[in-house]
C-alpha cells in the first residue's frame, strides 16, 4: 500500500517521499504564500512580518552605518589636528625642541613631529562679542604639512601666518565674532606681565590671515593657530615649547613605537597616546553602538514572532489540505519542509529588501537629512550639538553580513515550530468533520 501511495504521489507530481525541497514542495509552498480572498487575514499577518523584517534589517544597517561613520569621522578629525603621541618633558623644558623634533621625526613610522605652545585665551572682536579659545602655536612649515588645516583654508591664505604677522581661526569662530580675513582679533591671556602689583593680563590684537574649516564644529569654533615664535612671546615661553606631538603612519601601532621614541629622545620624557586621551569618549561610543545593536535586534525578533503566528493560523486553515496530502503519500518531512519554505521565504525576501533599503538610505543619507530639514523647517543633526557638519554613514561589510545572518537565523527558527506542528497533524482527525 505504501509503495502504491508513493507511486501515485510520484505520478501526480509529488516527488519521492523524503526528497528535500522537491518541485512539488516548492509549488505547494508558493501556493500557500499567495492569498485567497478568504485567507486575507493570514496574508495581512504575513505582510506585517515581511515589513517588520525589512524595516528591522534596514534600521540596523542604517544605524550601525551612521555610528561607524560617526566614529570614523571623529577619529579622523580628532587625530587629524591632534598628534597620535604627545611627548612632554620630565627633567626640564624642551629648549632644544628643533633638534629633538628632528630626532623624533626620523624614527621609522613617524610622519611628523610638531612642537607646540598652547594656552587658553579670551578672543574678542572690535565690534563686540567674545568667546573662549585655545591658542596653538606652531611653525608655519609644520602647519603646512598638517593637511587637515592647510588643505581646508576656506578664506585667505597662510602667507601672513608664515611671515609671523597673522593667525588662523576657524570659520565658526569667525561667524560667531563677525570677523573676516584681514580683521583684527583681540586675545586676552591671564598669564601676562609680572609687576609689583601682581600679574597683569596680556592683551594683544592679531590680524586674521585665513579661515579654516575642519568640519568638526568644536574645533572650528575654539582653536586659533598662531606662529610659534609669537605664541612663545605671548605666553611667556621664549625659547621653549610645552610638548611635541607626533603623527604616525599607523595609529594602532603606538605600543611598538613607544620604546623607539623614548630611545630617540635620549632624555626623560612622558608619552601620552591618543587612546589614553580619548579613552572615555571612544569607550562610550563602543558601548552605545553595542546597546543600539541589541535594542534594534528586537525589531527583527518581533517580526519573526509574527511569522510564527501567521504560520500557525495557516496550518489550522490548511488542516484538510495537509490531511489529503498525507493520504496521497506525502511524508511528514515533506509537510514540514513545505511550511518551513513558506515561512523562510518571508524572512529571506524581507531580509533582502531590508538590505537594499538600508544601502539606499546610507548612500543618500545626507540628501535625506537635508530634505527632511527643508520639509520641517528645522535644523536636523545640528552641528553645534553633534560636532560634525554632515551626517556620516559608513557601511561595514562584515557587520552587514552579521545582520543578514542574524535576521535569516531568527526567521528560520521562527518557522520550525509551526512547520513541526503541521507535520504532526493526524489526517484522520483533520478529515473527520470534513
Amino acid at each position: 500500500m505504501a509503495e502504491a501511495a508513493v507511486d501515485r504521489s510520484s505520478k501526480s507530481g509529488l516527488g519521492p517521499a523524503g526528497k528535500p525541497f522537491s518541485t512539488f514542495e516548492r509549488l505547494v509552498a508558493w501556493r500557500y504564500l499567495r492569498a485567497r480572498r478568504k485567507e486575507a487575514f493570514i496574508s495581512v499577518i504575513a505582510g506585517f512580518s515581511f515589513v517588520g523584517i525589512m524595516l528591522g534589517v534596514a534600521t540596523l544597517i542604517i544605524v550601525m552605518a551612521v555610528m561607524n561613520g560617526f566614529r570614523t569621522e571623529l577619529v579622523s578629525r580628532i587625530l587629524g589636528i591632534n598628534g597620535h603621541m604627545i611627548v612632554q618633558p620630565v627633567d626640564g623644558p624642551f629648549t632644544d625642541y628643533p633638534v629633538l623634533s628632528g630626532k623624533l621625526a626620523a624614527v621609522p613610522g613617524i610622519k611628523m613631529a610638531l612642537p607646540l605652545v598652547e594656552g587658553q585665551v579670551l578672543a574678542s572682536a572690535q565690534a563686540g562679542g567674545s568667546t573662549g579659545a585655545l591658542v596653538r602655536g606652531a611653525r608655519a612649515e609644520d602647519l603646512t604639512k598638517l593637511k587637515t588645516i592647510s588643505d581646508n583654508i576656506k578664506s585667505g591664505d597662510m602667507v601672513g601666518y608664515a611671515s609671523g604677522e597673522g593667525v588662523l581661526i576657524g570659520t565658526r569662530m569667525a561667524d560667531q565674532l563677525g570677523l573676516r580675513v584681514g580683521d583684527l582679533i583681540t586675545l586676552t591671556s591671564p598669564e601676562g606681565d609680572i609687576t609689583p602689583m601682581g600679574v597683569n593680563p596680556r592683551i594683544k590684537s592679531y590680524k586674521i590671515s585665513g579661515l579654516f574649516e575642519i568640519g568638526m564644529s568644536e574645533y572650528d569654533s575654539s582653536i586659533i593657530f598662531m606662529p610659534l615664535e609669537e605664541a612663545q612671546l605671548f605666553f611667556n615661553a621664549e625659547g621653549l615649547v610645552q610638548s611635541i606631538e607626533l603623527f604616525v603612519d599607523n595609529p594602532d601601532d603606538i605600543d611598538n613605537l613607544r620604546p623607539k621614541v623614548e630611545e630617540a629622545a635620549g632624555r626623560q620624557i612622558a608619552i601620552t597616546d591618543w587612546r589614553q586621551r580619548n579613552q572615555t569618549f571612544f569607550s562610550a561610543l563602543q558601548v552605545e553602538r553595542n546597546v543600539m545593536f541589541m535594542i534594534l535586534t528586537l525589531i527583527v525578533l518581533v517580526a519573526a514572532l509574527n511569522i510564527i503566528s501567521g504560520l500557525i493560523m495557516l496550518v489550522k486553515d490548511k488542516g484538510s489540505d495537509i490531511a489529503i496530502l498525507r493520504t496521497m503519500g506525502a511524508s511528514a518531512g515533506a509537510i514540514m519542509r513545505i511550511f518551513f519554505m513558506t515561512g523562510a521565504a518571508i524572512g529571506i525576501v524581507g531580509t533582502i529588501a531590508g538590505v537594499l533599503l538600508g544601502v539606499l538610505v546610507c548612500v543618500n543619507i545626507e540628501s535625506i537629512r537635508q530634505f527632511f530639514s527643508w520639509i520641517s523647517g528645522t535644523v536636523l543633526f545640528n552641528p553645534q550639538v553633534y560636532f560634525l557638519s554632515q551626517l556620516p554613514a559608513e557601511m561595514d561589510l562584515s557587520e552587514t553580513i552579521s545582520i543578514v545572518v542574524m535576521a535569516l537565523t531568527l526567521s528560520f527558527i521562527a518557522t520550525i515550530f509551526p512547520a513541526w506542528r503541521a507535520s504532526r497533524l493526524d489526517p484522520v482527525q483533520a478529515l473527520r468533520y470534513e
